[in-house]
């Protein structure tokens, strides 16, 4: 992959891996392990349009942070897309815009999914922020093109006691999304909604990935707070017009400890199609 130093000034390696932005501006960094464990198993009910309809249960949520700019992004793209056709997974892509200045201004990223990068990894106390990066559940996080260490983050989370485990509703009901979300003694956290366009094919002019086109898979668009929910019962109405925009075609919602500057582990989460 290319990699740069603090000038900007390109240098090759010969090992394609993630691109940290954490001890200095740009290094290469060596993801391949599995940093920290964490885990659940779920009790989640998906609403599928208007008819509320049991699928398998969540065991986690995958999100990944990745860039049209980095060149050791696509293979991560193309294991995210796999992910995303397993029903017991909610798997999410948030591009970053961060290495923009690269060459390539990245068409779908959102400075709001920096800052949550960047919060992770000061909740976690690693200063790890690169590209690709996978967090599983909030907790944990892996290299994104590291298939195998993404699954094994997520079996790993069947044996922990507190991650995944609210039990979540999500219904589409004519023109509003219906959130339930069931009682926890125990538990608080934040309820969000991600708007999401589950397959964008992008084709790439400049930068480092120039000439190739990637499709990037469930595509966070838009997010929007629902409320806090303090571990009781709780019901919210969402009008779609509220998440709506051109290319949206799915909706999940999760239920997440701590708060957006401080993100802790995943309660409870839902994913559903509108069209």
């Amino acid at each position: 992959m290319n990699d740069h130093d603090g000038n900007g000034t390109a240098k090759t390696s010969g090992r394609d891996e993630g691109r940290n932005v954490t001890s200095r501006p740009l290094c290469r960094a060596d993801r391949g392990l599995l940093h920290g464990a964490a885990a659940g198993l779920v009790g989640v009910f998906v609403a599928m349009t208007t008819a509320t309809s049991l699928h398998a249960d969540p065991r986690a949520v995958v999100e990944l942070f990745t860039s049209q700019g980095c060149s050791s992004c696509p293979p991560a793209d193309k294991i995210l897309g796999e992910l995303a056709k397993d029903p017991s997974l909610i798997a999410l892509s948030l591009p970053i815009d961060y290495w923009d200045y690269l060459g390539w201004k990245d068409t779908l990223a959102d400075s709001r999914f920096s800052a949550r990068q960047k919060a992770y990894s000061h909740m976690r106390g690693d200063r790890e922020v690169y590209t690709p990066q996978v967090v599983v559940n909030g907790v944990t996080h892996v290299l994104g093109s590291n298939r195998t260490g993404i699954e094994a983050a997520v079996a790993s989370m069947q044996a922990q006691q507190g991650i995944m485990k609210v039990p979540v509703q999500l219904k589409r009901d004519g023109g509003h999304l219906n959130v339930s979300v069931a009682a926890s003694v125990s538990q608080r956290g934040e309820v969000w909604i991600c708007a999401i366009s589950k397959a964008v094919p992008i084709t790439i002019s400049r930068g480092e990935n120039r000439g190739h086109q990637v499709i990037y898979h469930n595509v966070v668009r838009n997010v929007l707070k629902v409320g806090d929910w303090n571990g009781a019962a709780g019901n919210w109405t969402v009008p779609l017009e509220n998440i709506a925009r051109e290319g949206i075609d799915a909706a999940a919602v999760y239920v997440q400890n701590g708060n957006r500057d401080n993100p802790g582990a995943m309660l409870g989460a839902a994913y559903t199609p509108l069209n």
